[in-house]
This record gives C-alpha cells, structure tokens and sequence, in this order.
C-alpha cells in the first residue's frame, strides 16, 4: 500500500512561520523584523514544494523551483535602499515570470490563433497602459515599468486562457489566474509607493499579496505536475 507523503509539512510550517514573522514585522513597522526572515521567504516555499513533490523529477518542478529561487534573489535585493538594487530586483522578478510562463503558458496558450494572439497583446498593452498612466508611472521607470507590467498580464492571461478554454483541471487554471492577478496588485502597489510615498499598511499589504501570489502560483504548478 502506497504511503501517503507528508513530507512537505514540516518545511511549509516553517514556511508558514517565517510568513507570519515578516506580516507582523511589517505591521509594526519594525522593518528589521521583516528584513531579517525575507531571504527565507522563496526558499522554504521551493523546499516545501521539493517535499510536496515527493521525489518527483519532472520539468514544470524544475522550472517551477528556479522562479522561486528568483523570487528570493529579488527579496534579497529589494530588501536595500537605492535605484540599481531596485532595478536588479526587478530584474530577477522579471525573469522568474519568464519560468512562470514557461510552465503555464506552455500549456494554455497552446493553439491559440494568431488573430487571437494580436487581440490578446492588445488587451494586455492596453491594460498596462491604463495601470501606469492610473499610478501616475513617468520618466526613466516607464519604459521598465512597462515591459515588467506585461510580463505580469502574460502571467494572468496564462490562467484566464486556461479558465477560458475549459482546459482540463479548470480549479488549478482558477488558481494560477489568481497567483498571477495577486502578484500585479501586490507590484502595482509597489509603484504607487515609488511615486506616492511609502507606509506601514501599504507595506504589510505588499507582502500578504505576494506571499499568496507565490503561494497560489506554487501550487498551481505542483497541480500541473502532478497529472504530466
């Protein structure tokens, strides 16, 4: 009889720790707190997933860990003050989104026409537009504000495609449009700190949306993974 793998829970509690930790270092406004726990944030949640795995070795696992490990080198670079720490924050987000959409765009835009494609990039840059032009988005950040807001609408198309076209799974598809939709409020309300100034509540709602975006997209790739 096979065992039931349970594996995963010790490093999610202590995921789950670290998590409550930093929300409440950011609720105080005791920046040390939160600071001191986010570069363990991505990795427990890659160790979690490893675990949930069970030993599986498959590439949306693969994939799926590299983004996450991403995500930490972001935290960590985010964590200082500064324009070219910001930048190559941003930078490693960027590229965790690019593994993301490798392991769900992969799947749900797949046979998509090309009419289809123009009207979807269309939405997207409209959508992005809307979102800078509404925070108030100028000067030198546009342009890596811009490219970076397109990566996050691929990441929410990758799962209202699937919802849409009734892909099987349709609750993991419901799952990753919700991690991809929570990860652009989470950045939009970075940028509207950029321009507008930052505060405690602002801060704390940073963190509890990315963490569930990071969260929500994790086991949507563990779902996906699981019935390759």
């Amino acid at each position: 009889m096979k065992t039931e793998n349970r594996s995963w829970i010790v490093p999610a509690c202590f995921f789950l720790a670290a998590v409550i930790t930093n929300l409440i270092g950011r609720a105080l406004g005791d920046h040390q707190m939160a600071a001191i726990v986010k570069p363990a944030l991505l990795p427990l949640l890659a160790l979690t997933s490893v675990a949930y795995a069970g030993g599986m070795e498959n590439r949306t696992l693969r994939l799926l860990v590299v983004a996450q490990l991403l995500g930490c080198a972001g935290d960590v670079l985010l964590i200082p003050d500064g324009m070219i720490p910001f930048a190559c924050g941003l930078l490693c987000f960027l590229t965790g989104h690019i593994f993301y959409f490798c392991i769900f765009g992969a799947r749900s835009w797949k046979g998509i026409k090309p009419v289809a494609w123009i009207g979807i990039l269309a939405v997207m840059a409209l959508a992005v537009a809307g979102l800078l032009i509404g925070i108030g988005v100028k000067g030198v950040f546009l342009v890596p504000f811009a490219i970076y807001g397109l990566a996050l609408m691929f990441l929410i198309f990758c799962g209202l495609a699937g919802v849409i076209r009734r892909l099987p799974n349709p609750c993991t598809w419901w799952i990753i449009f919700g991690g991809g939709f929570l990860f652009a409020f989470s950045d939009s309300l970075i940028a509207v700190q950029t321009f507008n100034g930052p505060s405690i509540f602002m801060e704390f709602m940073v963190m509890l949306t990315y963490l569930a975006a990071q969260s929500l997209l994790a086991i949507g790739a563990l779902r996906l993974a699981k019935s390759e």
